[in-house]
């Protein structure tokens, strides 16, 4: 269940920091919304005995490549396991991350059943060739990043530049302030060629059909999450220790989301998609 916790840092980070500077999608500003997801099992592997799953997330996002980007994200989820015992855990997460990727604050705070809190506070500073981040809980520390490692809503950026440029795989090293504020993980996205918007869609939700996104291009992508520091290994290949896919819109959104935990994937939905009022986003000056 703790991998689950951490699991749903990593949604947040891709599902949620969805912003760059407008020079890396020109002329597609990120488009400020709020997004509900309907989570539910897809299936279990090898010895896993979770029997269901299901929850939400509820996402909000807003601001612009000048003012930078904020998200609040919440994920409730249910599972039941063997012996007809239930673990609901719920996790709440709000960061911001300047335009240009140099600053990125973020507040985490996990439960589990009736536990106690897990609360994650701190912000990353990128000065010359590093990062450096102050962490306020768990416990006051300060550490050094090398400074090639991106911020989630700089991986968004890249994500879709990779994608605009034909590109199919794409190598980060990311930070977005998951597990305990010190984790650093290697990723590898994997993207799929691009859906224009006047394609039919066999499953149509709130986002395909709203009229400001028909004319929206989007990619199949798939992220998968590696510890930095090795993790375990499979037929002599490291395996990830998450992966995540889901469809990315070029302004921003996502849809059809799949996460997949190794023991057992589930499914979001889009339920719901509203588009918030956009005369705050101003273009920078």
């Amino acid at each position: 269940m703790v991998q689950l916790s951490r699991t749903s840092l990593a949604v947040l980070a891709l599902a949620a920091l969805i912003g760059s500077p407008g020079k890396a999608v020109a002329g597609v500003p990120f488009l400020p919304h709020q997004a509900l997801y309907d989570l539910s099992l897809v299936k279990s592997r090898g010895s896993s005995s979770i029997n269901s799953a299901r929850g939400r997330i509820l996402y909000s996002f807003s601001g612009n490549a000048c003012e930078g980007y904020t998200s609040e994200f919440r994920q409730v989820s249910e599972l039941e396991v063997g012996e007809g015992k239930v673990t609901l855990s719920d996790l709440r997460s709000t960061s911001w991350e300047d335009g240009a990727g140099k600053s990125y604050r973020f507040k985490i705070d996990s439960r589990m059943n009736e536990g106690a809190s897990s609360p994650v506070d701190g912000i990353a500073e990128r000065t010359g060739d590093q990062i450096t981040v102050k962490l306020k809980q768990p416990e006051a520390k300060t550490f050094t990043l090398d400074g090639s490692t991106v911020f989630p809503t700089e991986q968004i950026q890249r994500i879709i530049a990779a994608a605009k440029e034909g590109k199919s795989i794409l190598e980060l090293t990311v930070y977005d302030g998951s597990d305990n504020g010190q984790k650093v993980y290697n990723t590898l996205s994997v993207i799929g060629h691009g859906i224009t918007g006047d394609k039919q869609n066999a499953s149509s939700d709130p986002s395909t059909t709203n009229d400001q996104m028909k004319a929206m291009m989007r990619w199949p992508v798939t992220v998968s999450y590696y510890d930095r520091d090795g993790g375990k290994k499979r037929d002599g290949e490291e395996t990830p220790v998450y992966s995540m896919s889901f469809e990315l819109f070029e302004n921003g959104v996502s849809r059809a989301l799949v996460l997949d935990y190794n023991d057992f994937v589930i499914s979001g939905a889009l339920g719901k998609f509203d588009v918030k009022d956009e005369k705050d986003v101003k273009p920078c000056k």
